[in-house]
């Protein structure tokens, strides 16, 4: 059901999200049909806070909504692992489609118009979850721009795996998508201290070349100093001419290591041009001590690689499974509560890492940035600043998409 398209008076546009040049501490924004055709300032004071619909790039849609089934990990990664590899052979297609489905029409009801999940793929044949991902792509398009990814442990591309065979798979479903429309297919990996990790990870570049694919890793995962996947990735992204092409989740073990080293990495990464991706709810969640009060938290160096690295987001990660048995789609309640954790000041201002930056790592059609011309994708919220953004009551919503107001 829909009602009439409205025009927006006297509204607070964050500048990171604003695509006109001005000061003004709110805007009036006319619509024609599906898109926006005129934005100026307005002489009220802001009565609401308008950004464009939110952007996932890190979920993980075939894990969702089985915690009742497997248990809470309560901080182990490892246990989580384990929790997850034990419940993953009972994945018929019928279930992966109900809870990949229950977990776009939350997101989609959110507000959010483009996903990335990570599909597990732990064998050199597809995934279940593939076809089913597949088939909800095509059916979910012109509603949430969905993309996937290869979740394999990095030691998979080693000689004794056929992980050649892999990439071709992941090739031939990047093969049926519009990319037109934003549709992609990723080959990621698992990347956590590996022997002959630079040998691997060049094998995964390799594949990705030949193929024609992007690549997206989740990386040091864990809060040992030690762990320097992401230095590796920044610099064989560069040595193999992938700039933009790239992206990584986690990055935890960037927060312990000395300041110095992190900045050193970082550098690496804008030179990369690699997304970096911060998950806060399920790296609280799983990083620090669980028998006392954890002061480690587990989310990487966010404001140090907003002021370095070129793309900064934070996306939603797991929900309701072993590795995270809360959270929602509601990507506007983890960005919230990533605030929080990292210090992110002003909040409004880091709107761009759930919109603008997230749209520009994953080569949506639309960057998500206000200007005329663009498309009516918005979310009204009652926050008149960004202090109020953080509450709860300040992110109570309306959802437009096409101009039309989702009911």
């Amino acid at each position: 059901m829909t009602v009439s398209q409205p025009r927006f008076t006297a509204v607070h546009v964050p500048r990171s999200l604003l695509g006109v040049s001005s000061d003004a501490p709110s805007f009036d924004v006319q619509l024609d049909g599906p898109y926006i055709a005129r934005i100026a300032e307005s002489a009220q004071p802001a009565t609401g806070l308008l950004m464009s619909c939110p952007v996932d790039i890190h979920t993980h849609l075939d894990k969702n909504h089985v915690v009742h089934r497997t248990g809470a990990a309560q901080g182990d990664l490892h246990k989580a692992i384990a929790l997850m590899t034990a419940e993953r052979d009972s994945f018929t297609p019928q279930d992966l489609r109900e809870r990949m489905g229950q977990g776009l029409r939350e997101a989609y009801a959110a507000g959010t118009r483009a996903m990335r999940t990570h599909l597990d793929w732990v064998r050199n044949i597809a995934p279940p979850s593939l076809a089913v991902f597949e088939s909800l792509r095509d059916e979910w398009s012109g509603r949430i721009c969905l993309q996937g990814v290869s979740l394999t442990p990095l030691d998979f591309f080693d000689d004794a795996f056929d992980s050649e065979d892999l990439a071709l798979e992941v090739a031939t479903s990047n093969n049926t998508c519009n990319t037109t429309l934003g549709h992609c297919t990723v080959l990621g990996a698992f990347v956590w201290k590996n022997e002959r990790i630079y040998d691997k990870l060049q094998r995964a570049f390799d594949l990705a070349k030949k193929n024609g694919l992007n690549l997206d890793f989740h990386v040091d995962e864990g809060l040992d100093p030690e762990a320097r996947g992401l230095r590796a990735i920044a610099e064989l992204t560069i040595k193999n001419d992938m700039q933009g092409r790239v992206a990584c989740g986690h990055n935890c073990s960037l927060s312990v290591q000395p300041l110095v080293d992190a900045q050193a990495t970082l550098r690496l990464c804008a030179q990369a041009g690699i997304a970096l991706v911060a998950l806060p709810t399920t790296n609280a969640y799983l990083q620090g001590s669980w028998t006392e009060t954890p002061l480690e938290r587990g989310i990487f160096r966010v404001n140090e690689a907003s002021v370095i690295a070129n793309i900064t987001c934070i996306a939603t990660d797991n929900v309701a499974d072993g590795f995270f048995p809360y959270g929602s789609y509601d990507l506007l309640d983890t960005f919230a509560f990533g605030v929080q954790l990292a210090h992110l000041h002003p909040a409004d201002e880091w709107l761009s890492s759930i919109t603008t930056q997230p749209a520009r790592a994953m080569n949506l059609p639309w960057d998500g940035v206000l200007r005329e011309g663009a498309p009516a994708d918005l979310v009204l919220l009652q926050a008149r600043n960004g202090f109020e953004l953080v509450r709860p009551a300040g992110r109570v919503r309306r959802v437009f998409r096409n101009g039309l107001e989702l009911a």
